[in-house]
């Protein structure tokens, strides 16, 4: 079996009497997008400050590529991180910065660097004092990209960005994936991470309450469907997975949880004239945790 990009076991941080994290037991496998999912408070940042070792964990283990996140050193050469504030250096360039940063992480792909500042459109010739927010965050990331890291550690990357740039930076990270990379995704942005990863964690005050793949976690929550009939509606109350019903024109909505296999065998036998789903959004599920 191969090793997991990330590992966590029992994950445990406290302060003081506060909660941050509790037992946290989680398994990403090399390649994958991960969306981790929460309000702010829930856990998220805790969480990727433990992986990277700025905090000690009260209990509990975790490994990045199966090094001990402890082994600072190690770890830290596989890693690219962008935080959730980003904090540069305002008297440098956007090319000063990434340099010196590129000259931390010890390898550097120039030709990649280039490709990346032309596809986030970064004037890498203004101080970072004259950039907005939005820059700097690209500065960031090209910084966290430039040297094809194994695991990238995002805490809210998009912040900031303009629509377009976000959907480049979706099209960037979709790219690392392929070449292999893991990318841990934190984000309160329930779009983007529904549009980009292939699974998700969510977290609510620091316990993780569900992990699985978008298409598993809309099979567990209700699925509207809509049937338009040639003739008289009959009662649905007694098709298994069928939780409400309501009478429109000419049809019923209904309400279905679990396999639809009931309902389909139902409606074979009907006059059915129009078929609509509505499939929950991932906002919607999120919402049913809180």
């Amino acid at each position: 079996m191969a090793t997991p990009a990330i590992r966590t076991r029992g994950l445990t941080k406290h302060f003081g009497r506060t909660v941050a994290l509790e037992d946290l037991d989680l398994d990403i496998r090399s390649g994958e997008i991960f969306g981790f999912l929460g309000p702010n408070g829930a856990g998220k940042s805790t969480t990727i400050r433990l992986l990277l070792s700025f905090l000690r964990p009260t209990r509990g283990s975790a490994e990045i590529l199966g090094v001990p996140v402890s082994d600072v050193a190690r770890v830290h050469r596989h890693i690219g991180y962008v935080p959730g504030d980003v904090a540069l250096w305002p008297q440098l360039t956007g090319a000063e910065t990434l340099h010196l940063l590129g000259r931390l992480s010890g390898r550097v792909d120039l030709a990649f660097r280039e490709e990346l500042v032309q596809r986030l459109q970064l004037d890498p010739s203004r101080r970072v004092r004259t950039l907005s927010r939005g820059n700097r965050q690209k500065v960031a990331l090209v910084a966290a990209l430039q040297s094809r890291p194994d695991v990238l550690l995002l805490d809210e990357p998009t912040a900031g960005l303009d629509p377009l740039m976000e959907e480049e930076f979706q099209a960037v990270a979709r790219d690392a994936a392929a070449r292999g990379q893991t990318i841990f995704l934190s984000s309160h942005i329930l779009d983007e991470v529904e549009d980009l990863c292939d699974r998700v964690g969510i977290l609510r005050a620091g316990h993780l309450v569900e992990v699985a793949a978008l298409d598993d976690l809309r099979a567990l929550h209700t699925t509207v469907v809509e049937v338009q009939l040639d003739g008289e509606v009959p009662a649905f109350t007694d098709v298994p997975g069928v939780t409400d019903v309501e009478r429109v024109d000419g049809g019923v909505r209904l309400s279905v949880t679990g396999p639809p296999g009931p309902l389909l065998e139902r409606l074979a036998h009907l006059p059915v004239t129009r078929l609509r789903t509505e499939e929950p959004s991932l906002e919607e599920i999120f919402l049913t945790y809180y």
